[in-house]
């Protein structure tokens, strides 16, 4: 038997992305960016890394190769003439493994946020200039920073990512799509918490490259740009 057909007034309230059935993921009203891994397209709503909306990526432990996760739709944004931003990260971009993935440094822009993280990110969403924004904000930033940070993300066209210990995954979050990384058996185990439609059966084995073996994602604490062309030149462990 076929499944009758949607009303039409039902339908419209289906595809604004916000509201969905709960046996199937969310249509989203702006397009995805593609993770480069077709099996985690599979599992988000849009088939792709929500633009307009507030990502939480959280991580057990540094050096897993977690932000390489996000090197090929930081890249796509890149190709297209996006500038990028990355607020308060805890170690410098490596250069040549950014470059080499694809994306244009001249438009790579590393804030120096400390404690005003979560403002500097809401900011950088309210100038629509930026495709992509990536923060790492204080483990102490509360619920209602976050809900600003959501607020601020509805209806633009960024990327928007918060990364967070992951020892937050058990409090609530206003982010409609939080992703819980972990060390798998051949590079990152991807465990989606949070999504706009039916739950995930299991998490995913993703193949990502560690830094520190082929190509570095990030390297040293210093966020300065003087250390970031010499680090360019220093060997990769």
């Amino acid at each position: 038997m076929s499944a009758l057909p949607l009303p039409a007034a039902l339908a419209q309230v289906l595809a604004r992305g916000d509201v969905w059935r709960g046996d199937v993921l969310a249509r989203l009203p702006d397009s995805a960016v593609p993770t480069g891994h077709p099996e985690l397209d599979a599992e988000l709503p849009g088939g792709g890394w929500p633009r307009g909306n507030l990502t939480e990526i959280l991580v057990d432990r540094s050096g897993l190769g977690e932000l390489s996760l996000l090197l090929p739709a930081l890249a796509s944004l890149s190709a297209a003439g996006g500038w990028l931003a990355l607020v308060a990260p805890p170690c410098l971009p490596h250069a040549p493994a950014w470059a080499a993935a694809g994306l244009a440094l001249e438009r790579l822009v590393v804030v120096r946020a400390d404690a005003q993280a979560a403002w500097c990110c809401e900011q950088l969403q309210a100038c629509r200039r930026f495709a992509g924004v990536q923060a790492w904000p204080q483990a102490t930033v509360d619920a209602k920073a976050l809900r600003r940070l959501q607020v601020a993300a509805e209806g633009r066209s960024t990327l928007a990512c918060l990364w967070r210990p992951a020892a937050q995954a058990a409090t609530p979050s206003p982010a409609p799509l939080r992703v819980l990384l972990a060390a798998g058996e051949d590079g990152l185990a991807v465990r989606i918490l949070k999504r706009r439609g039916r739950p995930a059966a299991r998490p995913l084995n993703l193949s990502i490259a560690r830094p520190g073996r082929t190509n570095r994602a990030v390297v040293g604490p210093s966020l300065s740009l003087a250390g970031a062309r010499s680090a360019a030149t220093a060997p990769v462990a």
